[in-house]
């Protein structure tokens, strides 16, 4: 599937993560661009809204447990909202895991051991939360036939790109679980032509990398500001169609897929058909 910059507009947007890293850039991406309006949420509000006639935010907490889907309707239903052209989720959560690392005996120190809380709240961020705002968003009549339903994945949930160590195994299992997922609901919403694309946008430079300490493979891994990868993503979503939905896709290719080569050979292709 080629994919070439477009001006194509889009009515209406929703972003779930939208106040930081690439969700954030998306939002600004989409409202000083073709997009009509769009809702975009977040944990915390932000200070101030650049694009109060296109923009609207609402506080959505994807840790908190309870029926998502429904509390994410309702809000949308608050604000008048009937239906969507594109749904992003890009809300995700990275906590730092070493297998080397021993559970710690002190109450007060934090070891980066695996600890069951912390890869609980990845699954349930990352893998489960995005079933219940597809399943609520469809079953409230917002996707209808057309639109498109975008998961923001990562390479790092590939089984198959996995040849070396490297921990983390809530981060990247969480990931692996979400290309299921969006798997699944690609079969479930195939035949109301609503398109379902599971994406790696790129390894960026974002709080989220600094906070577990990947700001030093930055550089070698040729990470991007997340702006060039909204970039990228929005060309992406502007082609989709029904041809690649439930498919894994590196809308950059595999330039920051260390195993790419490795595994798929030299020259690999923009945008990159990623294996499971």
């Amino acid at each position: 599937m080629e994919v070439e910059p477009t001006a194509t507009e889009v009515g209406s947007v929703l972003i779930i993560g939208g106040t930081r890293g690439l969700g954030l850039a998306l939002t600004r991406r989409y409202a000083s661009g073709g997009a009509k309006k769009i809702v975009a949420t977040g944990r915390t509000l932000p200070a101030e809204n650049a694009h109060p006639d296109k923009v609207k935010w609402l506080t959505l907490d994807l840790n908190k447990k309870r029926d998502i889907g429904v509390e994410l309707v309702q809000q949308l239903e608050g604000l008048g909202q009937k239906t969507f052209d594109v749904v992003i989720i890009s809300a995700g959560i990275f906590q730092l895991e070493d297998f080397s690392a021993k559970v710690s005996k002190a109450p007060n120190e934090i070891s980066n051991a695996p600890n069951e809380d912390r890869e609980a709240l990845m699954y349930k961020v990352c893998a489960i939360s995005p079933v219940m705002i597809v399943h609520g968003l469809f079953h409230a009549g917002m996707l209808p036939a057309g639109a498109k339903v975008v998961l923001v994945s990562s390479e790092s949930g590939s089984v198959a790109l996995r040849l070396h160590a490297s921990g983390n195994f809530g981060h990247h299992a969480s990931k692996a679980a979400l290309n299921m997922v969006g798997r699944l609901l690609a079969l479930e919403l195939k035949d109301k032509g609503v398109i379902v694309s599971i994406v790696h946008p790129g390894f960026m430079r974002t709080q989220m990398t600094r906070s577990v300490g990947f700001e030093k493979f930055w550089n070698i891994g040729h990470a991007v500001e997340p702006d060039v990868a909204a970039g990228s993503l929005i060309d992406w979503v502007d082609q989709l169609d029904m041809s690649v939905t439930g498919q894994l896709w590196a809308p950059r290719g595999g330039i920051d897929i260390g195993t790419g080569e490795e595994l798929l050979g030299p020259d690999l292709p923009t945008p990159l058909l990623l294996p499971w």
